[in-house]
């Protein structure tokens, strides 16, 4: 049995797979098992090193930095959505000037690194930290989305865009209702996977003192006595951080299933032929 791209594996294929995926198993068990031991060694899980993290003002400043990243990445993922949404649709115009200035506008904010537009922003533009990190994560992000949406569109089969133009609709209507929605299945894990790079880069607000989490977890550990104090604070910020892109992809799966479910979007069954049957021009099938 064999496929249009591979062979299907047989009995000695698979048995080699086999070991060579417990043989890796045994190589991340063995690195997670030597870091542990040298985190033990170094004495990271001490109860002097825990403590401080029972006090509540160093609860509420971690809640406060969490909130803060929250707020940062909530208000730039919506306008980059937006901002996206607008230069797609300027990209994909009929008009020339307004396809140049997008073109323009998006190429010209994905070559840029996040880190400068942020701090010009801030610095040359002298913008509160927020503002200027919002601003920074929605120039970058918005351009990256806006290629995913025009990217989507085009995905859908030519002939979806003919037969709408065919019905008489506008090429507006054309997109609302018949290109876009069909879209939206191929470009939401992209857009996911890009919301979770907007989520991440709400850390570098640390660079022009916005009090976001890492911020918090840096003045944190500034203010520990202890040796090697920022050990226990990434043991803390990480997993909230991977737990946070987690819960995003999560829910793209979770939108992506009820879309599945949607009886708009489900397949109608047809029923089949019966003898009696006419065939277009009033004729019965023969025999």
């Amino acid at each position: 049995m064999t496929t249009a791209l591979y062979d299907v594996p047989g009995p000695r294929a698979r048995q080699r797979h086999r070991l060579y995926g417990i043989g890796g198993t045994v190589v991340i068990l063995a690195l997670i098992a030597w870091i542990i031991y040298l985190l033990f060694a170094t004495g990271q899980f001490v109860a002097a090193k825990w403590t401080p993290f029972t006090y509540k003002g160093i609860q509420d400043l971690l809640l406060r930095g969490l909130g803060n990243t929250l707020k940062a990445f909530g208000l730039a993922a919506v306008l980059s959505l937006a901002l996206g949404a607008v230069l797609a649709t300027g990209r994909l115009s009929e008009h020339r000037i307004a396809r140049w200035v997008s073109t323009l506008l998006v190429e010209f904010f994905r070559a840029m690194p996040v880190l400068v537009m942020i701090f010009f922003i801030y610095v040359a533009l002298k913008v509160a930290p927020l503002p200027a990190l919002v601003a920074g994560l929605t120039l970058y992000n918005g351009s990256v989305l806006a290629e995913v949406f025009r990217t989507g569109v085009h995905s859908v089969d030519r002939g979806q865009r003919e037969a709408a133009y065919a019905l008489g609709m506008r090429k507006t209507q054309v997109m609302t209702h018949v290109l876009v929605p069909q879209a939206v299945r191929a470009m939401l894990p992209a857009i996911i996977s890009q919301l979770v790079v907007a989520l991440k880069d709400t850390s570098l607000g640390f660079l022009i003192t916005y009090e976001e989490f890492l911020h918090a977890g840096k003045l944190i550990a500034s203010n520990l006595d202890y040796d090697l104090p920022f050990i226990p604070v990434v043991m803390i910020i990480s997993p909230i951080y991977i737990g946070m892109c987690m819960l995003l992809s999560w829910l793209a799966n979770w939108v992506s299933k009820r879309q599945r479910r949607n009886p708009k979007v489900e397949a109608v069954e047809v029923a089949p032929p019966e003898p009696g049957t006419l065939l277009p021009g009033g004729h019965r099938p023969p025999g």
